[in-house]
């Protein structure tokens, strides 16, 4: 998706500095483009719901020799088993020491690229106590400890003094900078296509239509500031059903484009692949 959200990009950022803000950050895809592409960004505010996440992103900011450390002592034990069952066993093990993990954060963060590595289609999602509860993956030979990569994002992340918020996405308004321009991603929780696609959420905290329509009026607020400009990701659901006019509703003042996009993580096969997306924007 980098090069269609890149193309859509606001004109503006390419001419003076701006703050960015990611409120639902995710896996950082974005965040770390942004980092790499704009050196005229002179604010960060990066924000997840998942505190597990933003726990992650802390100990990459702050400590990620000792976080490259723990991961290659789990690499070494979990390709040191021969066979599946054996390399099964441990990831049940390691994703009931996570969820009964409380206070070492170091510690936490590891078994978390642990899991996202080994679990299935490289899924996060919790169950209604918070508990992770991806089954195992069955991949051959994953990387768990990618070391260049986890060096290089602690590095955009201490040099752009990135602010790691955990909370609601409406939170964030705070840190709008009242002396420059500010640039928001929006990547919330996908809207389903349809009744029967009833996930929209990967914690215990469901994102349903009333969270989406609470965020279309978060946007409608940012946007009376004149130095905010947002853009806006989500499911382009009036594609699989014409008559489904949700997002074409609670975003009739902005502008709505489509976009291309490959869809990887899918329970069923036939859904993944190409379809179309929404890209909503205020400019």
């Amino acid at each position: 998706m980098l090069p269609q959200l890149e193309s859509h990009l606001p004109q503006a950022i390419y001419n003076e500095d701006f703050a960015y803000c990611e409120p639902f950050v995710g896996g950082g895809a974005m965040l770390f483009f942004m980092l790499q592409k704009f050196p005229n960004i002179k604010q960060v505010i990066i924000n997840d719901i998942n505190v597990n996440l933003t726990n992650l992103y802390s100990v990459i900011k702050e400590n990620v020799d000792a976080l490259v450390s723990e991961l290659k002592d789990i690499e070494r034990e979990y390709c040191g088993l021969i066979d599946e069952n054996s390399k099964k066993e441990f990831y049940l093990k390691m994703r009931n020491l996570f969820n009964k993990q409380s206070g070492d954060k170091l510690r936490k963060s590891a078994f978390f690229i642990f899991l996202n590595r080994t679990c299935f289609n490289g899924l996060y999602r919790e169950n209604s106590k918070g508990y992770f509860n991806v089954p195992f993956g069955r991949y051959t030979n994953p990387t768990i400890c990618n070391e260049d990569v986890l060096k290089a994002d602690s590095e955009l992340l201490n040099l752009f003094n990135v602010q790691i918020l955990t909370g609601d996405f409406r939170e964030t308004a705070s840190k709008i900078h009242s002396n420059m321009l500010n640039f928001f991603y929006f990547d919330p929780p996908y809207r389903p296509l349809n009744a029967t696609s009833s996930f929209n959420t990967y914690v215990k905290e469901p994102f349903n239509d009333e969270c989406q329509i609470e965020l279309a009026h978060f946007c409608n607020m940012i946007t009376e500031h004149d130095n905010v400009l947002w853009m806006l990701s989500n499911a382009d659901c009036s594609a699989k059903n014409p008559e489904d006019l949700f997002f074409e509703t609670i975003y009739q003042d902005f502008n709505i484009n489509r976009v291309f996009a490959s869809r990887a993580i899918n329970s069923n096969p036939e859904k993944r692949g190409k379809l179309t997306e929404l890209l909503i924007c205020n400019y």
